[in-house]
Formats: structure tokens, sequence, C-alpha cells
């Protein structure tokens, strides 16, 4: 067969550094902060409520399309437990949509809401699915770049070049924040800024939100709730970042009926329905008392502090995060360019496995110096791999 099997436009993301890095670590014997999964499942009530539902035969077979009644009740309350003073709400019943995780309500919205050639403005580096997603709706992908400083140890947002990015052919902003891999987390300003751009071109924004509840300086937006934006936003929220079931593969979409409506229609063909008896078990845990989330927070505040001690006393420049549970390094002061090279040789320099955020970007120079490792693991794993990275 002359012809290729995988479709072109695909055919880049193929096998992909998070499996490559994940089967050396586990060759090497090295530790992974390349992936972003927790080492501890979540709480043990969250736990038990799946058994229950397993026994009581809750979920076995297909669930309600756009997910049980239990499950859509309980986001659309935690939006307004979380977000209510904002001025945001949801209706459980014409408003939330289960899917299987973030990644699928990204993929459904996309292939719902981008016709072929349809542009959309992401912040760059981004995870490596919305590069996928937009190829599969046709789209086309314009980034724009979040620019690390040294003098603020953080990344940021030229709201200049953002807007300069904005053509005729634009159709949705992919948003995502707190942001994955740079750790940063949107500042009103900012958000306003977006959000007003978005009304005056009449733009759809899909807003990337899972580490809604991981945000360490600052606080978390969501730009639904900015003048303008709440029937042109589609939301997407994960339990597997905030509960630590990253296997379980629930998320779910909260938007405007009519936005709803497109993205159920696309997520039809991909799972159908998933997750019967997770989701009973994620409806008790968005209900847990306050003391959760914020000890949530309060424990990964502190695993930051550690890897990041770690990562600066063994020569790393450290861009120490506002949010998510990711730490991204300059590799510069080691003496090293290459990220891909670094990473590949990294478990058999220190025993430790981390990410290349060159693999985040278009223009994959601006991420070649740069580094991603994982802090939701356990204290003394990571102290175990702070240790280990002297050796370099």
């Amino acid at each position: 067969m002359d012809r290729p099997l995988l479709n072109r436009r695909l055919a880049a993301f193929g096998t992909t550094i998070f499996a490559e890095m994940s089967a050396l670590a586990q060759r090497t014997g090295s530790i992974n902060l390349g992936q972003g999964f927790p080492d501890a499942d979540g709480p043990e009530e969250v736990r038990e409520a799946a058994v229950r539902a397993l026994r009581d035969g809750r979920g076995n077979q297909y669930p309600p399309g756009p997910g049980i009644p239990e499950l859509r009740t309980a986001v659309a309350t935690h939006q307004e437990r979380f977000y209510g003073r904002l001025g945001l709400s949801y209706d459980p019943d014409t408003e939330v949509l289960v899917t299987a995780g973030a990644t699928e309500a990204l993929a459904a919205s996309l292939l719902a809401l981008l016709e072929p050639g349809d542009e959309v403005v992401a912040l760059e580096p981004y995870y490596d699915s919305y590069a996928a997603g937009i190829a599969m709706a046709g789209g086309r992908r314009v980034p724009v770049t979040l620019r690390p400083s040294a003098e603020t140890g953080a990344y940021h947002l030229d709201l200049d070049e953002f807007r300069d990015a904005l053509t005729d052919n634009t159709r949705l902003i992919l948003l995502n924040t707190p942001h994955n891999p740079t750790g940063t987390v949107l500042s009103r300003d900012e958000l306003s800024a977006i959000a007003a751009l978005a009304v005056e071109r009449d733009l759809l924004v899909v807003a990337d939100e899972v580490y809604e509840h991981l945000v360490f300086k600052g606080e978390h937006l969501p730009i639904a709730s900015f003048p303008g934006m709440r029937e042109r936003t589609v939301t997407i929220g994960s339990a597997g970042k905030t509960f630590s079931f990253t296997g379980w593969k629930v998320g779910w979409v909260t938007a405007a009926p009519e936005l709803i409506s497109a993205v159920r229609s696309a997520k039809q063909f991909l799972t159908y329905v998933s997750a019967g008896p997770f989701q009973y078990a994620v409806a008790e845990a968005l209900a847990l008392p306050d003391a959760y989330f914020t000890g949530l927070r309060d424990d990964l505040r502190a695993k930051r502090d550690i890897l990041a001690t770690g990562l600066a006393d063994a020569g790393f420049g450290v861009f120490r995060p506002a949010g998510t549970y990711f730490i991204t390094t300059d590799i510069r002061p080691l003496g090293e360019t290459d990220g891909f090279a670094f990473c590949r040789a990294l478990p058999e320099r220190a025993g430790v496995v981390a990410i290349p955020n060159a693999v985040f970007y278009d223009h994959q120079d601006q991420g070649a110096p740069f580094v991603r490792f994982a802090f939701c693991k356990g204290t003394a794993v990571l102290q175990e791999a702070a240790g280990r990275l002297k050796r370099l």
C-alpha cells in the first residue's frame, strides 16, 4: 500500500515524548517527574463512592449522554460555590456536559466549533493535544508566545502581540490558565483585555481551566465571568487534576446551551459515554469541604518549594510557578542548550526524568533550553529527586 496510513495532519503527533520518557524511566529505574500524574490516589471516601456505585449497579451500563444528573448538578453547584461571587452559574440540565476527561472535552469543542481554515490563537508553549485537536478539526493554530523573565522568575504574556495575532480568519481563542507548562496564572487585567478582544472581534473562547484549584499566587478568575464572555466561552474542567484520579478520565464542559449542544454533537461520535460508575464518585468529590481544596493547594505549594529549591541548588534556572503542578527550568546555567538531548541523558546522569519544553512549541527554538518537571509526587520522592539532581 503506497498511501500513508496516518492522516498527514496527525502524523506529527504520533509517538509522543511522554511515552518515550516514561519508558526510559522504567528502563533505568529513574524517578519520573515527566508526566503530570500523582504517585498517590485521591481521597479514600471518593474511591469508596466508586466502589459503592459498582456494587449497586449504578453506571455499569450506558449513562445518559450528557452525563448522570448527579454529576451535572454537582458541576453546576461547584461553579456556583466557587465563582457565584463573580456572577457565574450554570443550568445542570442544559449547560453542563460530562466528557471522557478534559482531553475529550477539548477535542469535541474544537471539532464542533471550527471549520477548515479557521485560525485558533493559543498561548505557546501549549499542551500537545491542543495542536492535535486543532489539526483534527482542520484549523490553523496561531501561537502567541509566553516569554520568560529572569528578573521576575516567571513567564509573561505580551498583550500587544496577542492583539496582533488576531486576523479576519480568527475564529477561536484557546486559553489555558493556570497555564501548563509555565505555571503562569493570568491576571485580572490580562483576562479583561483578552475578553474585550473576544467581544470586539466576536470570537469564541475555549478555556482550559483544569488547574483551577492549583493556584499558589494570585487567583483563578474564569474568563467566562467577564462581561460579554459567558455566551461565547466553553469552559473545561477535570476531576483528574483536582482529585488525583487521572485514570478515571472524568471531565466536563460548561457553556451556554447552544454551545453545549454543538460540543455534544461532536462528543457523541468520540466516546459516546464513559466512566459511568466514576461519575457518581466525582459527584461526591465535588462536594468535599473547602478544607480539601485548600489542603490540596497548600500541600502542592510545599512540594513546589521542595523541588524548586532542589533544582536551584543543582544549578538550574528556576521559574517558580504561580499555579499547576509543573516547574519550568532553564538548563543554560548548566552549560546545556538542547532540552531534548538533556532529557534523554538525564536518567543515566541523575536517575530523574523530565520533559523538554520544546515539544510544547511551534517555534521550537524558543523552548529549546527549557525543561519541565512535575511536582505532584510524594514529599520523599521529591527530596530524593532533588538529591539525585545534585550529581549534575
